[in-house]
């Protein structure tokens, strides 16, 4: 199973084993070829091996421990499936003889791997265990990347196989015909407002340059998906606009356009249904024709309608470099915004799990240094902190900055312990506003009417107050806490020449 894995270009294995895996961690501890990464819970394994594989369109390995320890990680592997991120699992069972004793720890794995995967493999044999992993291997790189899940019962792994290790013969990515790239120049050219909404690798540069050589040609306008898996942008970049999160304000953008052309994006929606507001964002009899779906050659795609509609080789229309004032005073969001937009290093790469605190310092940062931007594209909290260690064991020379929510850091606060035992090159964010402050913004939204005291209490992370520092701080992470702008822009000016994982923790000022 190594061997094959290996062949296939595995690298790293995000893991968090149990008794019936015992046999691959061996076989991984005896060999050079797959760098072991501990993590102290599931979701924190999947949420980096979803980092990991949207730093280098490749997958990771997680090693799990049979259906609860699959079960846990599910919530991050929902959202690498909504980010089309390539992933495999390798999931334990009991031995096949042993199944039938309905011991505690047994469960219906297929079925929980199901829920949360595109593929599900289960080898029949130790013989057929290589085979097995070719099939997932080539399953998790189909399109631009899918969920596999690999389940092995333990015998499978300690009988002897009389098969030898096969190459995964990978997948070619689904171009577009010529007929589609005719219809799309046709609506950029009959004169009506035009909007490509671009999405998931549409967004990388040279995706990017022929979607600003289009726009340059005939007007149109670029969008970009509301929560981007991976995004480059900044400064010398093709600049877009972000489809906003709110549905008052997305329906005002888009009510300016008469056609949507799709990239690697499916149409406008909300997040969610909310009385008396429109599910489809898109104005009514509205044309929306898809150029390139989700999983295809986008770029290919971009190029050939760029070609079509004879568009400049090089757009001229970028990003500026620019900087906000430096911050003084009061420490808030926008504040913190300008220092990043000072401070951050070129080809920094951002975990974006700010959640209300990181809306305006994504609008902000548009003029920063050149760095990529990684969103939490399935909505599932307790994404940001594991996609930044899994981005920073793939990219390990490039910063990566964890924009965090107070709460959803809660959900895999263990993802700490591993970015120090790694010294990932990861600074960390934390705005703590005591608040889950998304839903004091849903409760207001949703027309259930006015919040009791009481039901305030469901929404506060107050008291007990936690303090992030001593958490950092007891899993051996440098960590400082700033209340002031003045203070924030010291301390993430050190996080940015120092190396290694730090925290700091800015207490926001709220109204």
């Amino acid at each position: 199973l190594l061997k094959t894995l290996v062949a296939a270009g595995i690298e790293v294995c995000f893991t968090n084993p149990g008794t019936s895996e015992m046999h691959l961690v061996l076989a991984i501890g005896k060999s050079d070829a797959v760098r072991p990464v501990l993590c102290l819970f599931e979701g924190v394994a999947t949420g980096a091996a979803d980092g990991y594989g949207r730093m280098t369109d490749k997958p990771a390995i997680t090693l799990l421990h049979m259906g609860p320890g699959l079960a846990n990680g599910m919530a991050n592997l929902h959202n690498a499936r909504k980010a089309h991120i390539p992933l495999i699992n390798i999931v334990g069972n009991h031995a096949t003889h042993h199944q039938a004793y309905d011991s505690p720890l047994n469960s219906d794995i297929p079925a929980y791997a199901n829920i949360c995967s595109d593929t599900v493999v289960i080898p029949t044999s130790a013989d057929d265990l290589a085979a097995a992993a070719v099939s997932a291997v080539q399953a998790s790189l189909q399109g631009w990347g899918k969920v596999a899940t690999l389940i092995v019962p333990a015998n499978h792994a300690w009988e002897d196989a009389a098969i030898t290790p096969t190459p995964a013969l990978l997948p070619a990515m689904e171009g577009v015909q010529q007929s589609v790239i005719d219809t799309a120049a046709e609506l950029l050219s009959n004169g009506k407002p035009t909007a490509l909404v671009l999405g998931g690798r549409s967004l990388r540069e040279d995706a990017l340059k022929a979607a600003g050589r289009i726009a340059e040609a005939t007007g149109a306008a670029l969008l970009c998906e509301t929560f981007p898996a991976h995004m480059h942008r900044g400064a010398g970049r093709i600049a877009t606009v972000r489809i906003p999160y709110p549905v008052e304000s997305a329906v005002e953008l888009l009510r300016n356009y008469e056609h949507f052309i799709l990239v690697g994006a499916t149409a406008p929606t909300a997040f969610f249904a909310y009385p008396g507001k429109p599910s489809i964002l898109t104005p009514e009899g509205s044309r929306i024709h898809t150029l390139a779906p989700i999983g295809t050659d986008v770029l290919s795609a971009l190029n050939q309608l760029a070609d079509r509609l004879h568009a400049p080789p090089e757009p001229l229309k970028r990003q500026e470099r620019t900087s906000l004032p430096k911050p003084t005073g009061p420490l808030t969001p926008q504040s913190i915004a300008a220092s990043i937009t000072h401070l951050l290093p070129d080809q920094a790469i951002v975990s974006d799990e700010g959640v209300t605190s990181s809306f305006g310092i994504y609008l902000a940062t548009e003029n920063a240094a050149p760095h990529d931007w990684l969103a939490i594209s399935g909505g599932s909290i307790g994404q940001g902190l594991p996609v930044a260690l899994g981005a920073a064991i793939a990219c390990p020379n490039r910063k990566v900055v964890s924009l965090q929510a107070d709460g959803s850091a809660m959900y895999t606060v263990q993802a700490l312990w591993t970015l120090v035992r790694e010294n990932a090159d990861v600074a960390i964010v934390l705005f703590n506003n005591r608040s889950y402050a998304i839903l004091n913004y849903e409760m207001s939204h949703v027309g259930a009417g006015q919040p009791t005291e009481r039901t305030l209490s469901m929404l506060r992370l107050t008291p007990p107050d936690i303090d992030w520092v001593k958490i950092a701080q007891g899993m051996g992470m440098r960590a400082t806490r700033a209340d002031t702008a003045d203070a924030f822009h010291r301390q993430f000016a050190d996080a940015m020449t120092m190396k290694g994982p730090c925290l700091i923790e800015a207490m926001l000022t709220t109204s």
